[in-house]
């Protein structure tokens, strides 16, 4: 009871916003308020086929790609734009988690989890990490992994360089900026493995093209790609 009461006087002094729409958040809401919860843009491409998946047609012709998934659609200065900001710039690597989690669990309605075997953030390069302090497709990683019960991790995939920005660059130059970033560390452990590659945001798919690449040549049986958002 004092417990309870000491939250709500927390609350009303220091509230806990929204991190979609910066609104004050109620007891039971943890990151997300329940208006932003049923407004946000999902996508549901997990419930289509693939070929009338928008997003799988991106990689048609350039990689076998088993399923092409992202949770929202991106809309600028928009609540997915307000969360990416909080989970990229803000810190909030809880909101990877959570979203991963909330991802997660379609995923697992729509039977999905039993097509991957391992979970794969595309890394950072050691010095952005550092600067960072985390990787956002690793928070995202982690609420995948628990919502799916599938193991992840961030060393079987390394990034070689530190690469300029993909901001302003075409689907060419993006290609040029990451084709021979990404190496596996240990071959051995994903030959045979169905691979689910996450990272936050699906633009023209360079990187994750360039990552599911690298796993596809070092022997993975399969690679599908996920993404908070795409654009």
């Amino acid at each position: 009871m004092l417990r309870s009461l000491w939250d709500d006087f927390v609350g009303l002094v220091f509230p806990r916003l929204c991190l979609a729409c910066r609104e004050p958040l109620v007891r039971g809401e943890n990151h997300l308020c329940t208006g932003c919860r049923a407004e946000l843009p999902y996508t549901d491409f997990h419930r289509l086929p693939p070929e009338q998946n928008p997003l799988s047609r991106r990689f048609w012709g350039r990689l076998p790609v088993r399923h092409t998934l992202s949770y929202l659609h991106f809309v600028r200065r928009g609540r997915v734009q307000n969360l990416l900001h909080e989970l990229k710039y803000q810190g909030q690597r809880d909101v990877g988690t959570a979203l991963g989690q909330l991802y997660a669990a379609e995923l697992q309605a729509a039977g999905l989890a039993a097509d991957f075997d391992l979970i794969v953030p595309v890394p950072l390069h050691p010095r952005k990490l550092a600067k960072r302090g985390y990787n956002q497709a690793a928070a995202f990683a982690s609420g995948l992994s628990t919502g799916l019960q599938l193991p992840w991790n961030t060393t079987t995939l390394h990034r070689k360089a530190d690469t300029k920005t993909q901001t302003r660059k075409n689907r060419a130059q993006r290609w040029a900026n990451v084709a021979t970033v990404f190496e596996v560390e240990n071959s051995a452990a994903i030959v045979g493995q169905r691979i689910l590659v996450v990272d936050d945001v699906l633009t023209t798919g360079a990187t994750l093209e360039a990552c599911a690449a690298a796993l596809l040549a070092a022997g993975a049986a399969e690679v599908s790609l996920a993404t908070i958002a795409c654009a």
